[in-house]
């Protein structure tokens, strides 16, 4: 097994992602509230966290997520102790383990010097819960990414945990490979992932390949809401170049969600790449022909309107449908997408005039 391997177009971009946003999640756990409370810990966990760099030298996940923090514009607001702070880096691979810990030395010097504490523990993804207990993360914020190329063996009763834990959240990512591998799979470790067989095998039953992720995809979100995280966002980070990369993020609270969508908007026609939300296909809609409005436009038009064939709906609830349930569109997006699907003759307005958070949303 290598201990280096090349940076992946999709990796990249998923970076650049993680940036902005830890760069809103730090500032926000760490700097005092307007009331004076001062959290007594907060913990980030990588638990895939790889070797620390790629084969061209670009910096791992382990070395940009504790370089944003130490350089953070509010570092000095943050109030940063090694008590308080805690960044956990695990690694299967003994090669790789001591190859991040070198990484780590060469780039920030010795970490036993650091204002925070950084943790390196060998072990699996499925240890997440036993390291949290000891290090007595739970009762306080924990972000935990679970960011492996390959198989996602994070147990459901993990997620569960810290869904229940008071501000906390995850990240999950799938590769590629992951959606048409299932042959390859332990059907008791999917249970232990999905918290039985009755809710994954639907997914299993797809065969169309170009629906066999997005079946995945669902299903995993699903999980996580019966683990216990009301807002779940499921999306497709595309690259300009080489495959995509496919990302579940868990939280219980809006801020969050509203944090990490203004992460994607920073970044997103950054070299190329996109977000995109699963549920569209891209098909034109009766009516939108003409309207030469791009894919990101569309994808937004194809999602309200999908909305609201369902049911009638106002245009504020809209709005919070959008921010809460969709990968990547806020709340402000709903007036403009209503309005140019009242254009196009796809959907009805009720009263008729100037649109207001009270305006009925119908189908045509």
């Amino acid at each position: 097994m290598a201990v280096l391997w090349k940076l992946e177009p999709a990796t990249a971009a998923k970076h650049r992602l993680y940036r902005r946003y830890l760069d809103a999640w730090w500032p926000i756990l760490l700097q005092p509230s307007r009331t004076g409370f001062v959290r007594p810990q907060v913990t980030f966990m990588d638990a895939f966290a790889g070797p620390g760099e790629y084969e061209g030298g670009e910096e791992g996940s382990p070395v940009l997520v504790l370089n944003r923090l130490l350089t953070h514009t509010f570092v000095e607001r943050m109030m940063l102790s090694r008590r308080r702070v805690r960044l956990i880096f695990i690694e299967k691979d003994a090669a790789r383990f001591d190859h991040l810990r070198r990484v780590l030395t060469r780039r920030f010097g010795p970490l036993e010097d650091l204002p925070v504490h950084v943790d390196l523990r060998r072990g699996e993804a499925k240890d997440a819960a036993a390291v949290l207990t000891e290090v007595r993360a739970w009762g306080h914020p924990v972000l935990a990414i679970f960011d492996s190329w390959g198989n996602v063996n994070v147990p459901l009763t993990v997620m569960a945990q810290i869904a229940r834990n008071r501000s906390s959240e995850v990240i999950t990512t799938f590769g590629p490979n992951w959606f048409s591998r299932r042959a390859e799979e332990n059907p008791e470790a999917l249970d232990m992932v999905f918290g039985g067989r009755e809710y994954w095998q639907a997914a299993e039953r797809e065969g169309r390949p170009d629906e066999r992720w997005r079946a995945w995809l669902s299903t995993y979100r699903d999980a996580l809401g019966r683990a216990g995280f009301a807002h779940r966002l499921q999306f497709q980070v595309v690259p300009r170049t080489g495959q995509p990369l496919y990302l579940v993020y868990g939280t219980n609270h809006q801020a969050g969600v509203e944090a990490m969508k203004d992460a994607m908007w920073e970044v997103d026609g950054n070299d190329g790449m996109s977000f995109k939300d699963p549920r569209t296909r891209g098909a034109p809609m009766i009516g939108q022909m003409a309207l030469g409005v791009g894919p990101v436009q569309d994808e937004l038009l194809e999602l309200v309107n999908q909305r609201v064939q369902q049911a009638p709906v106002t245009l504020g609830d809209l709005g919070i449908w959008l921010l809460l349930e969709t990968a990547r569109w806020r709340k402000q997006d709903a007036k403009r997408a209503v309005r140019e699907l009242v254009d196009s003759g796809v959907v009805t307005i009720e009263p008729t005039g100037r649109l207001t958070a009270r305006t009925r949303v119908m189908p045509r």
